[in-house]
């Protein structure tokens, strides 16, 4: 271990009571977050194979660095099958919610560009140091493994409530009879206030956690203020109104495979209002009277 380059020393091992166990504690040459640290711990771990095969030891390589390296490459193997449930769940419940197939694509697509715009916030600032000083970061490094699971998490909930809160009065519109630009129009004109103010009051409380001390939870809130800021304003009042404008009735098809599978749970009650008229012209139609006694 002394021969490897980034170790400045190595204490004596020390054993248990056993003596069938050594501890051995290496002092790097580097920071503990510095990347040539990483690269000892690699060169570590790739070294100690050849003396496991050689000796019939069992090594371990810990230590700050090695769990931060670990912890990593965990949160990493499980963000693909994370995002995967995570998405194709709201895709299929949206899929219920609004019978449609481009309108759940399109909200999973505007959710990984709101993710994607927070990500190169957090790296811009944290990583590359633009505008640090602004928000009081003395030292920048890469960023918490942990954010990304975190981040997603929250701003999906946020997202998709944007989303329903947009969409279910274009729908219900658009199921009464409203031509596809009516519905958007009709849909903002009554959810748009909301949606705004719910995004502003998000950000706001997110942007305080800026000014603490604590890294961890400065990345937190500038990573959740400025996604919620870009789905909110640019991603569903912006692009999510342009898309479903170009797209017209067929925003809102659904193939005939899926309406048989699909159920309906009928937000909008449109088969109450198709029901309504017909009850009310059918001949035989029997009008209920209730009679009250007074005794």
């Amino acid at each position: 271990m002394r021969g490897l380059d980034g170790v400045a020393s190595v204490d004596r091992p020390v054993l248990n009571r056993a003596e069938d166990t050594a501890v051995l504690t290496a002092v790097p040459r580097t920071a503990p977050a510095s990347g040539r640290t990483k690269d000892l711990v690699h060169a570590i771990r790739t070294a100690v194979s050849g003396v496991e095969a050689r000796t019939g030891t069992d090594i371990l390589v810990t230590g700050t660095t090695a769990l931060n390296i670990d912890i990593s490459e965990a949160m990493s193997d499980a963000l693909l099958p994370y995002l995967t449930v995570v998405i194709g769940l709201a895709v299929l419940l949206l899929m219920v919610v609004f019978r449609s197939v481009l309108v759940p694509v399109k909200a999973a697509l505007g959710f990984l560009l709101s993710v994607g715009a927070a990500f190169g916030v957090l790296v811009a600032v944290f990583q590359w140091g633009w505008a640090a000083d602004l928000i009081g970061i003395e030292q920048t490094g890469p960023v918490m493994s942990l954010m990304p699971i975190l981040i997603i998490g929250i701003v999906f909930g946020l997202a998709m409530d944007y989303e329903v809160f947009l969409l279910t009065r274009m729908r219900e519109a658009y199921v009464h009879g409203a031509s596809p630009g009516e519905a958007i129009v009709s849909g903002f004109r009554h959810s748009g206030r909301v949606v705004a103010a719910a995004a502003i009051i998000m950000i706001s409380v997110f942007t305080g956690f800026v000014g603490m001390s604590n890294p961890t939870i400065q990345t937190m809130g500038l990573g959740l203020a400025s996604a919620v800021a870009f789905d909110a304003f640019v991603v569903r009042m912006a692009i999510a109104p342009a898309v479903l404008a170009l797209l017209g009735h067929r925003a809102w098809w659904l193939p005939r495979s899926l309406k048989r599978v699909l159920p309906n749970v009928d937000i909008e009650g449109e088969a109450l209002s198709r029901r309504a008229p017909a009850a009310a012209t059918a001949p035989d139609a029997v009008v209920p009277s209730i009679s009250v006694d007074g005794r």
